[in-house]
């Protein structure tokens, strides 16, 4: 059955409603339960959290021992308000401000993108970089597109950049973050034991197995690469266990019809010429070393920081302290469920959101707010 079972039929429908293969489901929770498992898994990716949430894995996966947490892999979640003040001072001193639109709601120290916008401000949603490289071509208004987002979404800028010949009106706002070097950080904290992660599909299409394997060195800690359906989780979840009853810590590939072991080469060399590794600091985290990415030299031309640094240090130059009483921080460290905070569906909800958890697609409290609100 462990054939059966190896991630080839991952793609057919949805566990336990509309799905063909719910046999095999069934056999992988058989599996699970007769494992007598009492183990705590984290992923990192939002994605994975929406599949968990929608059809109620987690439910399922807590009756045969399994607990699973979600990780730093929401990436409008992890940027600081430091990085949204920055983009809202650039609009105050006049420039075009472009971005995904998550990115608006998300309150900085009080105000958002969006208020901002509603102020008279020019802040646009734009849905890729070549649409604010579009916008820059037609104003004579300095354009910054905030480029958040982790290795799936790195390379487009890093591509614009190097060959989409950029006016000179165009600046980027660099927030893009790494996920081993997060996940590295956050075994190290110690604050809650983790028998395995499941690594994420996306980023992973991007670079591939090799860079999770030192982590599991270093921690001795299983992990499974997995797609987004939720039998791909289901797998993941089966293939961590079976690592975890034998004593292994390896990286496993369960999504292998999308991600190859040395991942995407070409995304990957234009991502190295163009940026290069810099410590930075993410919500709810210590700076993390090596996590960012920044401008290479070659291109500060593009760099906002670089081209409007004295603007910015007002804001380099700011204590900037979490909103009271909201711990999007302890969520995205997989140290509490949106459901502990005090604000979740209070307070705080998708209409009036206090942390950015709650206004992203991919954040954990927007996620268990839209299918699980019933819960609490």
């Amino acid at each position: 059955m462990d054939d059966e079972m190896d991630g080839g039929k991952a793609d057919e429908g949805v566990l336990g409603f509309k799905y063909r293969n719910r046999e095999v489901a069934d056999k992988v929770l058989q599996r699970l339960r007769e494992m007598d498992l009492n183990i705590r898994i984290m992923h990192v990716c939002g994605t994975h959290q929406d599949t968990l949430i929608r059809f109620g894995m987690d439910e399922l996966l807590r009756e045969v021992g399994v607990e699973i947490r979600q990780g730093p892999g929401c990436p409008v979640c992890v940027t600081t308000p430091h990085e949204i003040e920055e983009a809202m001072c650039l609009a105050r001193k006049g420039c075009t401000i472009t971005t995904f639109g998550d990115m608006l709601r998300v309150p900085g120290t009080g105000e958002s993108l969006a208020d901002m916008h509603t102020q008279g401000y020019d802040v646009r949603t734009v849905y890729s970089i070549n649409e604010a490289v579009k916008i820059a071509r037609n104003t004579d208004n300095d354009v910054i597109f905030v480029a958040i987002g982790f290795e799936t979404t790195a390379p487009s800028t890093a591509a614009t950049l190097e060959h989409g010949s950029p006016p000179d009106n165009f600046k980027v706002l660099m927030c893009h973050r790494t996920i081993p070097q997060a996940m590295d950080v956050l075994l190290g904290l110690g604050e809650l034991r983790l028998d395995g992660f499941i690594d994420p599909g996306h980023v992973s299409t991007i670079i591939g197995i090799h860079p999770y394997e030192s982590i599991s060195e270093k921690y001795h800690i299983p992990q499974v690469i997995a797609g987004f359906e939720p039998l791909d989780l289901l797998m993941a979840v089966y293939m961590i266990a079976r690592q975890y009853r034998s004593g292994e810590a390896r990286v496993e590939n369960e999504y292998k019809r999308l991600v190859k072991p040395d991942g995407n080469q070409r995304a990957l060399q234009v991502m190295n010429k163009v940026f290069e590794a810099c410590d930075v600091k993410w919500r709810g985290f210590p700076v993390i070393p090596d996590s960012g990415m920044k401008l290479r030299s070659g291109y500060e031309q593009y760099d906002a920081r670089r081209q409007y640094e004295d603007i910015l240090q007002e804001i380099w130059d700011m204590e900037i302290q979490e909103p009271k009483g909201c711990m999007c921080g302890e969520v995205l460290r997989g140290v509490a469920n949106p459901e502990e905070c005090g604000l979740f569906a209070r307070a705080c909800t998708p209409r009036t959101p206090v942390g950015p958890c709650m206004v992203s697609g991919e954040g954990g409290c927007n996620i268990v707010y839209k299918y699980g609100k019933n819960r609490i």
